[in-house]
């Protein structure tokens, strides 16, 4: 069998040679997590925001079996234009790549493909996490910060999810939860969970420190900085509760389960708040990527002076 191809983009290749900073980027909030045309729109918003900072945005996909690294726009909007593409984490990323498929890549199948090719900042949303009640359910998020040495810039843990029980897991598998102008883990749509984070830092020079010292002690795990929404975007908290305990009640009562879970919740918050989520994710997600940005410049001014 021949070796899964990375195709990585000459703009992100040069970057990475010239050891300049390097954000990566998720492809399943054009496919999944956000409706069209937003979702192509708010992935090149993403990438203008990590370019005005300095630092160069690396969009991942899977596009006809080949894993690109530094998507295209025109890539981007036929990835949002097809229906039925695959949601790519780790359990069925190589079973879609030898088939020659398609598809999205989720925070752990982002983060594998970051690593793989040297990239050590990733600008999402939300992680995934553990879902609440008893079904067992854990996403393969967890199971990526513990394998893959990539600092993740979040505004914490999607909130249809159970963020204690999150947390306390992060902690058991080793990785660090750095709040940047936080002392507690960020609620996605709410800037507060009333969780603290393991540290709290408000100078991005101090926090990029931290997560180079924690990838130079080998400890082989990522780092999940936790990046609040700017106060103005958060949900008004009686909408948020309200649409947050209704769609998981419709989530209960269809049954839904496994990969279907995420992308059914994120839809009935979206209906349940009359669209003001949407407008809530994209600017969570333009403040991620502007921090990782930072934090990725930052990284390589302090690897630079050393």
């Amino acid at each position: 069998m021949s070796t899964p191809r990375f195709l990585v983009s000459d703009t992100v290749a040069r970057a990475l040679a010239e050891r300049r900073p390097v954000v990566a980027l998720e492809t399943t909030l054009v496919t999944h997590g956000l409706p069209q045309p937003d979702g192509v729109r708010v992935a090149l918003e993403l990438e203008a925001a990590i370019l005005e900072r300095g630092a160069v945005p690396a969009t991942i996909g899977v596009v006809d079996g080949a894993v690109r690294v530094g998507m295209t726009a025109e890539e981007l909007e036929q990835m949002g234009a097809r229906r039925g593409v695959a949601k790519l984490n780790l359990s069925n990323f190589a079973a879609e790549l030898v088939g020659g498929s398609s598809g999205s890549t989720t925070v752990a199948a982002t983060m594998f493909a970051a690593s793989r090719v040297g990239i050590s900042v990733f600008a999402t949303g939300g992680i995934g996490g553990v879902h609440r009640g008893t079904s067992g359910d854990v996403s393969a998020d967890l199971t990526a910060f513990s394998r893959y040495p990539v600092a993740v810039v979040c505004a914490g843990a999607k909130a249809i999810l159970d963020l204690p029980r999150t947390v306390e897991m992060l902690e058991t598998l080793g990785v660090p939860v750095l709040g940047f102008g936080t002392s507690e883990f960020p609620a996605f749509y709410r800037r507060s969970s009333g969780l603290p984070v393991d540290r709290a830092f408000d100078a991005i020079e101090a926090l990029a420190e931290a997560v180079r010292a924690h990838f130079a002690l080998g400890f082989g795990t990522g780092v999940v900085v936790g990046n609040p929404i700017p106060t103005e975007h958060e949900l008004p908290r009686e909408l948020y509760e309200t649409a947050l305990a209704a769609a998981l009640r419709d989530a209960s009562e269809a049954g839904v389960s496994g990969r279907a879970v995420t992308p059914f919740l994120l839809d009935r918050m979206r209906a349940l708040t009359e669209g003001s989520s949407v407008a809530t994710n994209r600017a969570l997600l333009v403040n991620n990527a502007a921090v990782a940005a930072d934090l990725a410049v930052a990284m390589v001014a302090a690897a630079s002076a050393r």
